[in-house]
Order: structure tokens, then C-alpha cells, then sequence
């Protein structure tokens, strides 16, 4: 997605905080039929913005840098559209990855199909898996659609094809680089299907990011997902947060609530108790299979909102410990290891500074514990949240134990040092401000 309009148009906001400290169940979802690739539960993600990711901003670079994030413990590689960009109504010099002019085709700016087949190739050796962007919901305006099959399109009162469009009045927004297709329109449906289809039978990917998910029919993806998996198994993610997607199509989806109340614990504005009412509104809303993708930040939260510097400050770390050991698989968004401290343009080439990476070793050892403790295991292989009262409201406490073993994380959610006691321990503890401790051997 090129705007960060999704947020606007998806369910955010805490309910009010609970007043136990434990999390219940205080209603049954509909279960999953979606089959999750063995390989995903234990699997971390990493999105790459290819354009940004390097000087050359290319396949081949890109493939050099793969040891280094298998070493870092990534196991999904997720890319930002590759397909060729639009030229009709472009924004800015290079044009947004979302403006798609050819469902089957490379943007030359990566380079060849070839390069992309070997860059996929080089992920499986490294017991790696690499999913790409989709965008199912628009095409750029030169896309050969518009001219072949015109009625693909929606349309305005006038019968003309439009941008985009969200919103009405101050709140009204144009994507003016695109426009949307009408999934009324069932051939379009075998289309976009054989299209998505091209990408896994011909460069081997394992799966697909689905730009704005829900604003196409659930049924669609649900096709869609079927007509993959007789492929071979695909792992798909969904921009969105509606909990239907997860039933049949989706392995995964946005926790834009978690990403909200991040920011609110960085600024004050949150305690303990809020994590308890999101964890219960999670119990209560999704499929105790689903995975739930967690995350400090990605190319829209950066591009559009803020760098992590600027989001949370000095708590950006104990918010990053919190995507990590929470329920869902945590994302890591190029250049985040950098310690990212700038909003990278989304139309230009802005390289990212990768400096010394100076984040790399923190974030080793947070997608390691996924590995090493099952207890972390996406979906409900995983192990439920249990809080504990720490006796103090500054101070985040909960463990995830399956069979006996599991990890204990500890935070203090302030900028001064907090003391608290967990049950059990005969003494009062303290953190120092936005200290955190993991007892699985990660922490400070």
C-alpha cells in the first residue's frame, strides 16, 4: 500500500482495560480451515524494500546480503512489489511499487526474472522462504487491462474509470497513480488467479503479501488460496485485521492494535492493564490457530508516520521485545538493525544508511528465541499469555510455558525506574527506565 489510509479504514483502538490479569476467553472464534506450512511455525519475518535496500537497489545485491539475515534468525522473506511500475500519472521520479503495469513482469529497476529465480533459489538453500507483495485491489492506469477489458474496472457515476478514492469531504483521499478493478467482474477472478499462479510455478515463491486484503471479496482469496496450495503449499499474509480472512485464506494478518498500544506505552499513555485488554480482545476476535503478524514497524509505518526514533524513542527497544514474545510472528523491516532514524521516501531512491548495524546482535537474539522455545510457536502450536502481578502499574509482566518450559518477560513501560515483585520472589526488583529481562537468557 503506497498511503497509509489502511489504518483509518481498519478496526483500531483498545478496548477499555481489563480489570484481572490474566486473559480469558470470553468467546470462541470460528476455527481456522487454513493449513499452515510446517515450515512457518516457528518462523519469523523480514520485509525487504528493495529500491531502498541497497545503492544498487537490486535482485543480486540484495542475494549477498542473505547470510547475514539467516545469521540474524529471518526465515520469510517478504519483497515489496517487483512487477513493473506505471508511467501514466506516476508519483515522483521512480513511481510507487503499488502502481502495477504487468502482473507477469519484472521492474528493470530489480532486474531480470532470471536474477529472481536465482535470488529464490539462493532463500530455499538457506532454508529460507521469500513471499512477494500482491496487489490484488488496483492496476497502474497503463496497465493493458484498462484497454482490454475496460469493464475489469470500477467506475465513476459517469461511466468513467477513476482513481482510487477514499474518504469524502477533508478526510477524502485520491491514490491518482491507479485504479481500482471490480471484482464483480468473475473473469477477472481467473485472471488474477493465473497471474498469482505464474509467479509460484515459475520463480518457486512460497507465498504471497496481500496489499489491502480486505478491500477484495473474501471469497476470491479463498479461491485463490485453494487453487495455490494444489500448486504446492503457499504461506499468505493479509494487510488487513479482519478476522474472516483467517478462516480460509489467510495464514496471517496485521495486529495493528498491538502496533497502537506500542505507542501509547512509548508515550505514557498506557500501563499494564491495557495489555490485558488487548490480549483478551484478541482471544475473543480470532482463531486460536491464526497468526497475527507483530511489528514496530514497515515501509508504510516508516515512509508515512515516523521512524522508530520518532515513534518511540528511547522505548523503541522493550516495544520491539514485546513484537517478539507476544502471541504472532514478529516482522523486522529493513533497516530497522540500523536503528533507524529516518523516514525513507517512498517515490525516489533513498538508500538506507545501514551504519554499523548496531541493532543486529539485539535483534539475533529476539528471532532466535522463536526457535529455541516452543512455547513462542505461531498460532496454537504456541503457548497462551499468562500476566503476572507485578505490583506496580509501570510494570509489564507475563510467561508463555508449554510442557514446563517456556520464557518469563519482565518490562518497565516508563522513563524512570520502577521497583515491582513478581509472585514468589521474596524481594522487591527494579529496572532501570524502559529496562526489560527475558529469562530465557535475552535481556538487560
Amino acid at each position: 500500500m503506497q498511503r497509509r489510509t489502511l489504518l483509518s479504514l481498519s478496526l483500531l483502538g483498545l478496548v477499555p482495560p481489563a480489570c484481572a490479569q490474566t486473559m480469558t476467553d470470553t468467546a470462541t472464534p470460528p476455527p481456522t480451515a487454513v493449513v499452515h506450512p510446517a515450515w512457518s511455525r516457528n518462523a519469523t519475518i523480514y520485509e525487504v524494500n528493495l529500491r531502498q535496500y541497497s545503492k544498487e537497489g537490486s535482485f543480486a545485491a540484495f542475494e549477498a546480503d542473505l547470510p547475514r539475515l539467516k545469521a540474524m534468525g529471518v526465515d520469510i522473506l517478504w519483497l515489496m512489489p517487483i512487477h513493473p511500475i506505471g508511467e501514466k500519472n506516476r508519483k515522483g521520479g521512480l513511481g510507487s511499487y503499488y502502481a502495477v503495469r504487468d502482473y507477469t513482469g519484472v521492474n528493470p529497476e530489480f532486474g531480470t526474472l532470471a536474477e529472481l529465480k536465482r535470488l529464490v533459489a539462493s532463500a530455499h538453500a538457506l532454508q529460507m522462504k521469500l513471499i512477494i507483495d500482491w496487489v490484488a485491489n488496483h492496476t497502474a492506469w497503463d496497465h493493458p487491462w484498462v484497454a482490454q477489458h475496460p469493464d475489469w474496472y470500477k467506475k465513476n457515476d459517469k461511466g468513467q474509470i477513476y482513481p482510487v478514492t477514499f474518504g469524502e469531504g477533508p478526510t477524502r483521499e485520491e491514490w491518482t497513480d491507479v485504479v481500482g478493478l471490480d471484482y464483480t467482474q468473475k473473469p477477472l477472478w481467473r485472471a488474477m488467479i493465473d497471474a498469482m499462479a505464474f509467479w509460484v510455478r515459475e520463480a518457486g515463491i512460497d507465498g504471497f503479501r496481500c496489499d489491502v486484503a480486505s478491500l477484495v471479496p473474501t471469497p476470491f482469496w479463498e479461491q485463490a488460496r485453494a487453487e495455490l496450495d494444489r500448486i504446492k503449499p503457499v504461506f499468505m499474509l493479509a494487510e488487513s485485521d479482519a478476522p474472516e480472512l483467517l478462516h480460509k485464506a489467510f495464514d496471517m494478518t496485521y495486529d495493528w492494535d498491538l502496533y497502537e498500544l506500542m505507542k501509547k506505552l512509548a508515550k505514557g499513555q498506557a500501563q499494564a492493564g491495557d495489555l490485558s485488554a488487548y490480549l483478551d480482545k484478541q482471544a475473543s476476535r480470532y482463531p486460536r490457530d491464526a497468526y497475527r503478524m507483530l511489528f514496530t514497524s514497515n515501509h508504510d509505518i516508516n515512509s508515512w508516520h515516523g521512524h522508530d526514533g520518532e515513534l518511540y524513542g528511547a522505548a523503541f527497544e522493550p516495544m520491539a521485545v514485546l513484537a517478539a514474545t507476544l502471541p504472532g510472528m514478529p516482522l523486522v523491516y529493513s533497516g530497522q538493525e540500523s536503528r533507524f532514524d529516518k523516514r525513507l521516501q517512498f517515490f525516489e531512491k533513498d538508500p538506507i544508511a545501514w551504519k554499523q548495524r548496531e541493532l543486529q546482535p539485539f535483534y539475533t537474539r529476539l528471532l532466535q528465541l522463536k526457535h529455541e522455545h516452543p512455547a513462542l510457536a505461531n498460532g496454537a502450536a504456541g503457548a497462551p499469555v499468562r500476566l503476572l502481578p507485578a505490583g506496580n502499574p509501570r510494570v509489564l509482566a507475563y510467561e508463555r510455558r508449554l510442557d514446563g518450559k517456556g520464557i518469563t518477560v519482565v518490562m518497565n513501560a516508563s522513563p524512570a525506574a520502577q521497583t515491582f515483585r513478581l509472585p514468589g520472589r521474596a524481594r522487591d526488583d527494579t529496572l532501570p527506565a524502559w529496562g526489560w529481562r527475558i529469562d530465557a537468557g535475552a535481556g538487560q
